[in-house]
């Protein structure tokens, strides 16, 4: 395989879609949706084809559940498709105008961000969610899944790129490395001659490697250990069905819940009521010693040494007791990934207090965080959830996918 190639062709793809007008970057996506439609039982086939190899390869729960594109996700991805085709274009909308006191009217204009390349592991939605959000921007990708995707992502491509050429745009707007070998990730993060941007979307080892061997700018993102703050003044009902909702309705994601901390004047009534709700869907728990001290239940183990800095993706909850939220502030600050972190009460000041004091890509008050999402945000769907503070935090939906230029109109103006 030639990246060089992929490269040049996905700068000069560029070039011919960064052109188009908006409504027909937001008929490629729904063409891409009905193509999509019409091809369940083709990605369902290759997709099974993964999951029994990612079996026969003893790939984890989470890693198979990440891989699934089952009737219903693909259902869902269709209909986020045609979502993102009706959200407004940014492309091409003005921003900060002014005039100076020269008579120079300035503004911005947002226009797309070039050629990206997203580098990912397990979820063949990724495939589709980052070329539609590409496509509906005037952006051109070169996408490189894992191999455990390989027949999944394939086929995909092959739909997508089928899409682009019945409406007569360049097929090569979307490509995707057809190839297993890691080398060639390397390649990848070399090609600054025609990348943009570097946007890595899997495991700590992956988003260090691409950080020290990338020539070109790397956005990181999607690492969630996730925290729940229950405060003294929350509401207990209440937050026994939102824990549940943050812990267990999709466990194998970065916005899924991680750690529990409990203010100390309730812990002893509502630790074990957390137990007793989500043991009964297989969660364990791994309890700090305030927290163990409370609890006599054979699921839940004394947490180890890193255990409060790990991503679990699975059905493994921390659990800590905490004697403020200065404390609570405080673990969090130590043990965040400042990805998803919320606290749980009916306290305005001790909310605002969190607010001000998280320093992660959304925070939240009195809600799930598995919230944190392009579609659930409104967004139509994202390339990956940022967690660093340059260019974009948090999902990165189209308005993440454009930078601006300049626009200055003048009089035969000179400067003096």
């Amino acid at each position: 395989m030639n990246l060089n190639q992929l490269g040049h062709q996905a700068r000069e793809a560029f070039f011919v879609i960064s052109r188009t007008d908006s409504l027909t970057r937001q008929r490629a996506v729904n063409v891409i949706a009905d193509e999509l439609e019409a091809g369940f039982d083709q990605v369902r086939s290759a997709n099974d084809k993964d999951i029994r190899q990612g079996q026969e390869n003893r790939l984890s729960e989470a890693m198979i559940d990440r891989l699934t594109l089952n009737e219903s996700r693909l259902s869902g991805l269709v209909a986020d498709l045609r979502s993102l085709a009706a959200l407004p274009d940014p492309i091409g909308t003005l921003f900060d105008e002014r005039t100076l006191p020269n008579g120079l009217k300035l503004s911005r204009r947002r226009v797309p961000l070039g050629v990206l390349g997203v580098i990912y592991e397990s979820r063949p939605n990724v495939t589709i969610d980052v070329a539609a959000l590409a496509v509906k921007t005037g952006n051109t990708v070169i996408l490189r899944g894992g191999k455990e995707t390989m027949h999944s992502n394939r086929i995909l491509v092959a739909i997508i790129q089928a899409a682009l050429r019945s409406i007569d745009l360049p097929e090569e707007c979307v490509q995707f490395v057809d190839n297993p070998d890691r080398k060639l990730v390397g390649e990848m993060l070399r090609l600054n001659e025609y990348i943009d941007v570097i946007v890595p979307r899997g495991g700590n080892s992956l988003h260090q490697f691409c950080r020290k061997n990338s020539t070109i700018p790397v956005i990181t993102g999607g690492i969630g250990v996730c925290h729940l703050y229950v405060d003294v003044d929350a509401d207990l009902e209440a937050a026994l069905p939102l824990i549940h909702n943050a812990k267990t309705q999709r466990p194998s994601v970065c916005n899924a819940l991680d750690t529990l901390l409990v203010h100390e004047s309730i812990a002893a009534e509502f630790l074990p009521r957390v137990v007793e709700t989500l043991v009964a869907d297989g969660v364990s728990f791994r309890a700090d010693p305030s927290a163990a001290a409370l609890l006599d239940h054979p699921e839940v183990q004394p947490a180890g040494l890193d255990d409060f800095d790990t991503e679990w993706l699975s059905l493994v909850l921390g659990l800590k007791v905490v004697p403020d939220l200065e404390s609570a502030l405080d673990h969090i600050h130590k043990h965040s990934t400042h990805h998803s972190d919320g606290i749980l009460t009916s306290n305005q000041d001790h909310a605002d207090r969190f607010v001000d004091a998280v320093d992660s890509a959304a925070v939240y008050i009195n809600a799930s965080t598995r919230f944190t999402d392009g579609g659930q945000f409104g967004l139509g769907a994202e390339v990956a959830v940022s967690t660093q503070r340059l260019h974009a935090r948090g999902p990165m939906g189209l308005p993440e996918l454009t930078t601006y230029k300049w626009v200055v109109r003048g009089d035969y103006t000179i400067r003096e």
